[in-house]
This record gives C-alpha cells, sequence and structure tokens, in this order.
C-alpha cells in the first residue's frame, strides 16, 4: 500500500477526522498512526474492536475520559532518578483518578455482567490498575503546582509551625518600630528585601534607625533598614526558610521514587486508556458518519449498499451501489466526466481502505469489503514539473507502475484510463492495459469516456461494464451507478429538449 495510493483516496482526511473524535493526546496519537491491516484477521479484530465500542457507546454512553494527560515523559524521568516537581506530581494524581473513574464506569451496570464480561472493551478496560494508597499519598503532599500541604510530612509541619511563629514574632517587633519611628518613615509598612523583613526610612532620617540597609529606592529618597532589633529573628526565619526546602525536596524525591516505582503500572495504564480512547473514536466516527459494521472477505468481494463518499457534505452526497468480484473481477465505468465516476471510485477505494483499517463504512446492511494486500491507484493528474512529464507521460509511468505489480489480492483504481492523447490509440491503449490486469488476475475498476471499451466489457468474459445514470428530463446526472449498463451518449437526448 503506497503513502500515494492512500492520499489520493484520501485517507489522511478520514484519518484526521478520526483523531478530532479523540478525547485524550494519547488517544489521538494512535487515531493518526492507524493504517489498513496486513491481513484479514487483523482487519475482522479491529472491526470487532470497534463494534465493541459501539455497542458501548450507543446502549450505555461513552467512557469518561476526561484528566487524562500522557503522563508517559514524566514517568520516565522518575525512572531515571530525578526528582518531580508539584506540576508534575499533580499530573499523576489527575491520571490516577481518571484510572478509577474508568474502572467506575465499567462496574455501574452490573445487571449486565454476562455481557460486559464479552465484551472486549469492558475486558481491557478492567484491566487497569488501581493505585489507592499512591493516589493518597499525592492527595494528601501536593495542594497545587508550586506547593504541599503542611501535612506533606511531620517534619514539614513542624518547621511551618516554627516558621510561622518567628514570622509573627519579627512582624511584632517591627510594628514596635513603626509606631517609634512614625516620624522616619516614607510609609508605615513592613516589606522585604533579599527574604529578610524591613522598614522603608526616610535618607534624610537615616540615624533615627538603628540597622542594616539592604536597598534604596530608584529616587534615593527611602532607604529599606532591617532593625537590630530583628536581625537574629530575620536570621532564624532564613534558617527555617532553609530547611522547609530541604524537606520539601525530600517529599518531592520520596513522591517521585514511589512513582518510579509503579512506573510498569503507570505505563501500563497509560496503554490500555490509549487504546481504549482510540476504540471509542472509531465508535465515534462510525455514530458520526452513520456508519455500519461491514462483512469482510479476503476473495476480492465488494458489495456496497447505499454507500456514501463521507468527505461529501449529506445534502449533497448520493448514495450508491456497487458490487465487484462475484461474477466479474474488472468494472468499466463509462460516462461524462462530470456523472460522478471518479466519486464512486474514490467511494470504492476510501470505503474499502476503511474497513480494512478497522473502521465502520457508510453504507447500508448488506454490505461486504474484501481485505486486499493492496490497493493502486491512479486519480487525477501527476505531472511532475521538475521532471518536465507531460499529463500523459506521468499518468502511464503510474499505470506502468501498476501493471508490473499487479496479481491476485490487489485492488487497481484507474480514473480516465488512457486519457491525455489521440482518443484511437488511448482507447486501444486502455484496452491492453485492461486485459493485461485481468490476466494479472487482480481486481480493477477503471472509469473512461471511451466508447470503445464498453465493447470490450461486453464481449470479455469477468469484465462488466457500468456507468452514471443520466436524467433525461432534468438534463442532469444523477451520479447514481447503473452496473451492467454502459454508458450512452446523451448528445441527441439534449439537443432534442433543447429544442
Amino acid at each position: 500500500m503506497t503513502e500515494k495510493s492512500l492520499k489520493k483516496l484520501e485517507y489522511d482526511v478520514i484519518i484526521e477526522l478520526l483523531a478530532q473524535q479523540a478525547r485524550t493526546s494519547i488517544g489521538r496519537m494512535l487515531c493518526r498512526e492507524l493504517l489498513p491491516a496486513v491481513s484479514l484477521s487483523s482487519s475482522l479484530e479491529g472491526q470487532e474492536e470497534t463494534n465493541d465500542a459501539f455497542v458501548r457507546l450507543v446502549k450505555w454512553g461513552d467512557l469518561p475520559f476526561g484528566g487524562i494527560d500522557d503522563i508517559r515523559p514524566i514517568i520516565r524521568q522518575a525512572s531515571a532518578g530525578a526528582t518531580l516537581d508539584c506540576g508534575e506530581l499533580l499530573k499523576i494524581a489527575s491520571f490516577l483518578r481518571a484510572v478509577d473513574r474508568m474502572l467506575d464506569a465499567v462496574d455501574e451496570h452490573p445487571h449486565d455482567l454476562d455481557e460486559a464480561d464479552e465484551s472486549a472493551i469492558l475486558r481491557k478496560a478492567r484491566m487497569l490498575e488501581s493505585l489507592p494508597g499512591f493516589l493518597r499519598r499525592l492527595e494528601m503532599s501536593v495542594a497545587g503546582e508550586d506547593e504541599l500541604f503542611d501535612h506533606a510530612s511531620e517534619e514539614l509541619y513542624r518547621i511551618r509551625r516554627r516558621l510561622r511563629d518567628a514570622q509573627d514574632a519579627v512582624k511584632k517587633e517591627l510594628d514596635k518600630v513603626l509606631l517609634k519611628h512614625a516620624g522616619a518613615l516614607q510609609e508605615n509598612l513592613i516589606t522585604m528585601r533579599s527574604g529578610r523583613y524591613v522598614v522603608p526610612v526616610r535618607s534624610d532620617r537615616r540615624a533615627a534607625v538603628r540597622g542594616l540597609v539592604h536597598d534604596t529606592s530608584a529616587s534615593g529618597n527611602t532607604l529599606f533598614i532591617e532593625p537590630m532589633a530583628v536581625v537574629e529573628l530575620n536570621n532564624k526565619i532564613r534558617e527555617l526558610e532553609a530547611a522547609e526546602q530541604h524537606e520539601i525536596l525530600s517529599i518531592l524525591k520520596e513522591l517521585s521514587a514511589i512513582a518510579a516505582s509503579k512506573a510498569d503500572v503507570l505505563l501500563t495504564n497509560t496503554t490500555i486508556l490509549a487504546e481504549l480512547d482510540f476504540a471509542m473514536s472509531k465508535a465515534r466516527l462510525a455514530l458520526a458518519m452513520d456508519a455500519i459494521m461491514p462483512l469482510m472477505n479476503n476473495s476480492g468481494v465488494i458489495v456496497l449498499r447505499k454507500a456514501k463518499h463521507p468527505l461529501i457534505p449529506t445534502d449533497r452526497v448520493v448514495p450508491i451501489d456497487f458490487e465487484l468480484g462475484k461474477t466479474f473481477r474488472t468494472l468499466v465505468i463509462t460516462g461524462p466526466n462530470t456523472g460522478g465516476k471518479t466519486v464512486t471510485l474514490k467511494t470504492c477505494g476510501l470505503l474499502t481502505l476503511m474497513a480494512m483499517a478497522g473502521l465502520f463504512i457508510p453504507a447500508r446492511s448488506p454490505s461486504e469489503i474484501s481485505w486486499f494486500k493492496s490497493i493502486e491507484v491512479d486519480i487525477g493528474d501527476e505531472q511532475s514539473i521538475e521532471q518536465n512529464l507531460s499529463t500523459f507521460s506521468s499518468h502511464m509511468r503510474e499505470v506502468i507502475r501498476i501493471t508490473e505489480i499487479a496479481d491476485e489480492g490487489v485492488l487497481v483504481l484507474l480514473d480516465e484510463l488512457g486519457a491525455g492523447t489521440d482518443p484511437s490509440e488511448g482507447a486501444a491503449l486502455a484496452i491492453a492495459i485492461l486485459d493485461h490486469l485481468r490476466l494479472s488476475g487482480c481486481h480493477t475498476v477503471a472509469t473512461t469516456h471511451y466508447r470503445e471499451l464498453k465493447g470490450y466489457a461486453m464481449n470479455e468474459t469477468g469484465v462488466e461494464n457500468a456507468c452514471c445514470e443520466f436524467d433525461t428530463e432534468t438534463l442532469q446526472p444523477t451520479y447514481k451507478l447503473l452496473i451492467g449498463v454502459p454508458g450512452v451518449s446523451n448528445a441527441f437526448t439534449i439537443s432534442s429538449r433543447l429544442g
């Protein structure tokens, strides 16, 4: 499966729509990594996962994904011996609460335990491991992004109590200074400089207050003086503040060590939550697209009922019925360029990619999709300015590449095969290409406006005609696909209707 084929069919747009359905960054990452499965069994597993999530979503509502951050970088830091800060520990606490909410959510329907036990999505959720002891320790310790609670440890509580006592004592002493030397002060307030309590003294009254000058105002009119009466108290405060920081660091180291010891559980929980959000994102997208779970095979059979291209607005999209692989492996869609041939081609290709990736498809049951080992696409102009290739040359280069690798298990989608050259030569070339692909055993859908290909499809075994319906009353294409009906020219009909 080439990246160019995925992009041509706008699979990347579908994946971005899927990512937008995710509720977490870790789930969104998984959504953006989703590719069509490499085997039918993997596609079926993906479909079953989507179906489990879809049943959960429709029957009981979504799972709770609030408060889930990607804590993997934080846990790796802790495992490497780093000391986490309060903000990082808060994220771990929020994550652990989210785990508990998820576990509560999957157990809130006890009357459906038998059904829940059979659900892969709920079995996965129950693999989450709660860490109540660690969460309780975090909640008792971390007060905010930059703060620990006093009771984070007995020692921290003792230090902070002594610190508050010392701060109260120094303020009482400074209140006495404010009262005694009111006339010498620039303002009647207590402030801080260099971590020490000081009072603002007028520079012309410097001698009135004995003490240490810690700062001067920009104008030079104010001196910030630490009165001698509080020097020892300020020293004590600084000592206690240093002790507080030492104890805070000790607590953070302890909590970081606990996080490191729980790394395996935390990382496994992260993976499980990401996978749950990914599965629910597929279900949310299915609900948004009114999509269904298709039957799947690996025999090349595609049956689409009322299928819609998921990227066309709902008020404009026309549902199509489409078949390939039962009685014919090659489908030739003829008709005017504006009739919807390319949309049909893209609908077939994109819905096949979606089903292979485990996504539901916007169609009605019973719709069936085959797993293909590769989907090769040539749609639109691949002109390369750098290599100075014409539209036709670039088109043919891509077609040749496809013919060289096409075999059983490959779906080939060709838009306007043979276009860009002399009509008679283009038609002959298109027939030769289709015949080569037919003999290779691959499945092919090709659009063309060459009439000669209708005869080829009618006369060759395993090849079928199709056209996009044209309304002769409105003189407009209906964009509905008619399989088994070759396209016809509407020139005379249009001319007679127009007089």
